[in-house]
């Protein structure tokens, strides 16, 4: 029987509280009752990195999933160096090395990187490469590879794959167990086969993350849950009949728009955005046994 009450664990990726510093992180996502942490390394101090994640493993925040360094194929307008792959791969290993052994289990997310020169053919299998390489890295440390399908509005500048079913069939074409797809509902909730691709390989889905929708301004202007025009219920529910039983993570990106979620209390957007996730699940599961 699907629950009543909301079944995922809360994650938090830092990106969501970018104006707050990795320590700052750790201490207001443990009193404010998060359940878990997506942690981003670029906020990560390579001066006192150790410090940081003894505090982090000590914190009781469990990590659902981390935001390497590097994290597409090939160079993309977020992450331009280095340019050759195997500099990439060099130091996506690093990467795992580094944070393993702080978060056992864990999620790393990737991307494609854009098509070079326009050739998509040429992206994929690089990303084909690169992946099998990746997933015998992260399998040696006991983690995980979920590729994240991009939304439209960053083709040619961080993706070359848009849609569920290209990500299930690049993740197929790279055949490794531990490596599946990041299901963003801010990238994929104009995906008009979503629904079916998520039962199709429900397997697949790594992680979930969540945020809200409206027609952006700037590539980085996502919205608190329950402020957009993303169906959230319906595609938690989705996945949640899918068979998925992972976190649920809020991830927001508020940049070089007017109105800037960093610039609210970011207090106040965790707290909200948990009361918005679970009265989207209410509202969805009562609809369900009403109708």
């Amino acid at each position: 029987m699907i629950p009543s009450t909301f079944p995922f664990s809360y994650g938090v990726n830092e990106f969501t509280t970018q104006p707050w510093s990795f320590e700052q992180d750790i201490e207001n996502y443990v009193r404010l009752g998060v359940d878990t942490i997506e942690v981003c390394e670029i906020k990560l101090d390579p001066a006192r990195m150790t410090s940081q994640l003894e505090l982090l493993r000590n914190s009781g925040l469990k990590v659902s999933s981390v935001q390497p360094q590097v994290r597409t194929a090939v160079p993309s307008v977020g992450q331009p160096h280095p340019e050759r792959i195997e500099d990439r791969i060099k130091i996506f290993r690093q990467s795992i090395e580094r944070l393993a052994p702080y978060a056992p289990g864990a999620v790393f997310v990737t991307n494609t990187g854009p098509a070079p020169r326009g050739n998509m053919v040429e992206a994929i299998q690089q990303s084909i490469l690169f992946h099998q390489e990746l997933a015998s890295i992260a399998d040696y440390h006991g983690v995980k590879i979920a590729l994240e399908p991009l939304n439209p509005t960053l083709l040619n500048q961080e993706t070359a794959i848009w849609t569920y079913k290209q990500a299930l069939d690049l993740v197929q074409e790279i055949n490794r167990n531990n490596v599946g797809i990041c299901l963003d509902l801010w990238n994929l909730w104009q995906d008009a086969h979503l629904i079916r691709g998520i039962h199709s390989s429900p397997e697949k889905i790594f992680l979930l993350q969540v945020s809200d929708w409206r027609t952006p301004r700037s590539n980085a202007d996502r919205r608190s849950v329950g402020t957009g025009a993303i169906p959230t219920g319906e595609l938690l529910h989705a996945v949640y009949n899918a068979g998925y039983r992972g976190p649920c993570v809020l991830e927001i990106f508020s940049h070089n728009v007017p109105d800037s979620l960093y610039n609210t209390d970011l207090n106040k957007l965790i707290l909200d955005n948990r009361s918005a996730l679970e009265q989207a699940w209410r509202s969805k599961w009562a609809s369900k046994w009403t109708s």
